[in-house]
């Protein structure tokens, strides 16, 4: 069975980057002050800081950690003696470069032996699952705060699941808000799912683009970044187009444009990327301006010139013609994305490659991407630190006789709602995220996210799943001539008060390119679509009880508008995850009040 490691700090730590302090100052002493003390004195302190960040990312694994960090530093007293020979014989800028280059190679070198540990603890998870998810469990209930929790030592499941019935995040919200609140996981599970995705992501993307994350060769436009974990000291030493610390993201759409050798873009999701772009058409020739004057930075009037031309050919390809050398974009997957991967793709990162580290889901979960050259994205769920149980979607349809099942009990092609225990309360919460099943790797499920149960519309008890109704959609877009789907989000009639006089229905808003009016004809094929989909809702339009779907169409930036409500709401889980179903009337009036045609 799988023990828990124990907490070790690093003692060896201070006396090692001492003894490295004393002998840069004897170099001082020796030889003249230059690049040998300069690159001595910045790995001593990039040493230290490494280690104090792995000591605090990787909590109790650090006994094993430490091992693995141990041939580094064998690295850096091997170099001292090495630097201290060279002479002082380049320009200023060469020694930066070198210095630079140097940084960046021991970041990668400690990002990689990080990761290599990380491979083997998920290997050995997933090639014994029962035993894995029992750990999780017993960790589970350790961290329990409950004062008389009757369940602390015990690790039999059925017992578990006993004492503790299964809670709908709907019950456990708060009452002055309709949109589902996240139960609060425990950070240092959080923290260590999250390094493990980002260390493996990290490790995957440089095995499919090896260029990517060269020097220099990645900038992220957003201020979220798709890498679930920060990594303060490495990321940095990986030489990102970035400013540090930049608050807005103006800023780093213009260091990323002044870059012209890019091979990466990152975001933090699809449809902050899809702002981005938007964005940048809507106020290209400010930031061409801006590029031209040298702010910020030093002036670079054909970078300028080069912007303006790329923007004058329209949005079609237009990040390739941008930055030539660009192979791939970098987002965090999450429910709500896949219209703006779509749009992105066809449209401004046409001929580029799309990879996601992990799949945020409700609660923290995070699904590992393993295969990032896999044109489907395709998640590991993996069996720990989080205690995670499967609810067999037709089983969940009532509620006393649901069943959980252990992942490895999974069934390939069932479909199955997420359940989560919170360690601090002790709660087994639904989360109605809904993945399916689609392989196995060693002994852990292999799934794909399908949707969001709170995502469903339902006025008249006919359920249109997300899944169901974004497929319906995409078929009836697909007959609208030239037209290409941005985005959309549809709210029950009621929300809006729309159906008095008439039978309750959808109001659906949509933001195309390529059309600039809806005939109805063309708003009549969404509800069509709908009918072939599902024959509960072609009854109820049949019958009457059930209005046909109104479709609207918004003028560009209304998205935009809606996800900065988003942000400002406490209780949004945007981002990442992009709602779809709107439940707030000042919410949906945002869209309304958008409406062009």
């Amino acid at each position: 069975m799988l023990q828990s490691p124990q907490p070790r700090q690093l003692q060896w730590l201070p006396s090692v980057t001492a003894d490295l302090a004393a002998g840069a100052q004897q170099q001082e002493s020796q030889l003249q002050r230059g690049v040998p003390l300069l690159v001595a004195e910045r790995l001593v302190l990039a040493w230290a800081q490494l280690s104090s960040e792995m000591a605090q990312l990787a909590g109790g694994a650090m006994n094993c950690l430490e091992m693995l960090l141990w041939p580094l530093l064998l690295l850096l007293l091997l170099l001292l003696p090495t630097l201290a020979l060279l002479r002082q014989r380049r320009s200023q800028d060469a020694k930066l470069s070198w210095l630079a280059g140097l940084q960046h190679q021991v970041a990668w070198g400690a990002l990689s032996w990080a990761a290599t540990w990380q491979r083997r603890k998920l290997e050995q998870s997933t090639l014994y699952m029962h035993q894995s998810q029992q750990q999780a469990l017993r960790w589970c209930l350790q961290g329990a705060q409950r004062p008389h929790c009757p369940l602390r030592g015990s690790t039999d499941i059925s017992t578990f699941r006993n004492h503790l019935p299964l809670t709908k995040a709907s019950q456990i919200q708060e009452e002055e808000s309709r949109e589902q609140l996240l139960p609060p996981t425990s950070h240092q599970d959080l923290g260590e799912a999250s390094l493990q995705a980002t260390l493996l992501g990290l490790v995957a993307l440089n095995k499919a683009y090896p260029e990517v994350l060269a020097q220099g060769s990645a900038a992220c436009l957003t201020l979220t970044s798709p890498w679930p974990r920060s990594l303060p000291w490495p990321g940095k030493a990986l030489g990102r187009v970035s400013t540090p610390g930049a608050k807005d993201p103006r800023v780093l759409l213009l260091e990323a444009l002044r870059s012209p050798g890019l091979r990466a873009l990152e975001a933090g999701t699809a449809v902050e990327l899809l702002d981005v772009f938007l964005g940048l058409e809507a106020d290209g020739e400010e930031l061409a301006g801006a590029i031209a004057a040298g702010n910020p930075g030093a002036p670079l009037p054909e970078r300028a010139a080069e912007l303006r031309e790329a923007l004058e050919q329209g949005p079609r390809g237009l990040a390739l013609r941008l930055w030539p050398k660009l192979q791939v974009v970098v987002t965090l997957d999450a429910a709500g994305q896949a219209e703006a991967v779509a749009a992105l793709g066809a449209l401004w990162c046409q001929g580029l490659a799309f990879f996601s580290p992990a799949y945020a889901a409700s609660g923290g979960v995070l699904g590992l991407n393993l295969q990032p050259e896999q044109p489907h994205r395709l998640y590991l769920l993996p069996p720990g630190p989080l205690f995670i149980e499967l609810l067999p979607v037709k089983e969940g349809t009532q509620e006393e006789a649901a069943s959980t099942l252990l992942l490895a009990e999974a069934q390939q092609g069932e479909e199955y709602e997420l359940v989560l225990t919170d360690r601090a309360s002790l709660t087994r919460c639904r989360l109605g995220d809904v993945v399916q099943v689609v392989g196995a790797y060693n002994q852990c499920p292999v799934i794909r996210f399908i949707g969001r149960l709170s995502q469903t519309l339902s006025v008249r008890g006919e359920d249109i799943g997300e899944d169901l109704f974004s497929e319906a959609l995409g078929r009836a877009v697909g007959q609208w001539p030239g037209a290409k789907l941005l985005d959309h989000g549809c709210v029950e009639s009621s929300i809006l008060d729309s159906a008095v006089g008439s039978a309750p229905h959808y109001e659906v808003f949509v933001e195309l390119r390529g059309l600039r009016n809806l005939s109805e004809e063309n708003r009549d094929k969404l509800d069509h679509c709908l009918q072939e989909a599902s024959p509960r809702y072609k009854s109820l339009r049949f019958w009457g009880s059930v209005g046909p779907a109104r479709v609207h169409l918004v003028g560009q930036g209304a998205f935009r508008a809606l996800r900065a409500a988003l942000a400002a709401c406490p209780s949004s889980s945007f981002p990442p995850a992009m709602p779809r179903v709107l439940r707030h009337r000042h919410l949906a009036q945002c869209l309304q009040q958008r409406v062009v045609s």
